[in-house]
């Protein structure tokens, strides 16, 4: 059902603003209201009607505020499509990002997704996939070995996705008038549609279950 989100208010962008640097307690206080219903509740009702689109969307997480002041600079969102396989969003004074991630791994995800990378037929796919994500736009990143795995040949065709331990490709959406309207939905799901081939072969091959 759309019509929950109608964008994050002008004033969201005033309250972070008040938020930058080292906040005090004093000022965290007295911006807590006002971060919550301006800046918080907005990015809930944003994942709200992304989640009526598409069951796979429907396990997410809002974060709270912590003690870091980071937290309370940037409202970070999760969308969890496998164990350790996510969407996020960050909305913050530089707008709005989204990242497709595999990262933080359970043990034995790094032996299968190398495995995947390995094999002829779902390497390939990936290496595929990889490319197109990057000629999007999104820098492919994450934390990557200095040498090829023991096991591998140092001259695998795909050694550089061998190397990898994770897998996040991530891009700015912008920091536009679109944000404060309904229209964000529409650029977070076009986004996600991007990030889809990426997000599906990792939950094949890295055989992972919500």
């Amino acid at each position: 059902m759309r019509g929950q989100f109608t964008g994050w208010p002008e004033q969201a962008m005033d309250v972070l603003w008040q938020l930058q640097g080292e906040p005090s307690h004093a000022t965290r206080e007295h911006c807590r209201a006002d971060r919550e219903r301006l800046v918080r509740q907005p990015m809930i009702a944003l994942l709200n009607e992304v989640a009526d689109t598409d069951p796979r969307y429907e396990d997410f997480s809002v974060w709270h505020y912590r003690t870091d002041s980071w937290w309370w600079q940037n409202q970070s969102a999760v969308i969890r499509l496998g164990r350790k396989i996510e969407i996020g969003l960050r909305f913050s004074l530089d707008g709005l990002r989204i990242q497709g991630a595999w990262w933080y791994p359970d043990p034995g995800q790094v032996d299968m997704f190398r495995k995947a990378v390995a094999s002829e037929g779902s390497g390939r796919e990936l290496s595929a996939i990889v490319e197109d994500v990057r000629k999007r736009g999104y820098d492919i990143s994450g934390d990557v070995m200095k040498r090829p795995p023991r096991g591998y040949p140092t001259d695998h065709s795909r050694t550089n996705l061998l190397r990898h331990r994770s897998l996040i490709a991530a891009r700015p959406l912008g920091c536009e008038e679109w944000l404060h309207t309904p229209e964000a939905v529409d650029r977070v799901l076009s986004a996600a549609a991007d990030l889809d081939a990426l997000l599906t072969w990792l939950v094949r091959h890295v055989k992972c279950t919500a």
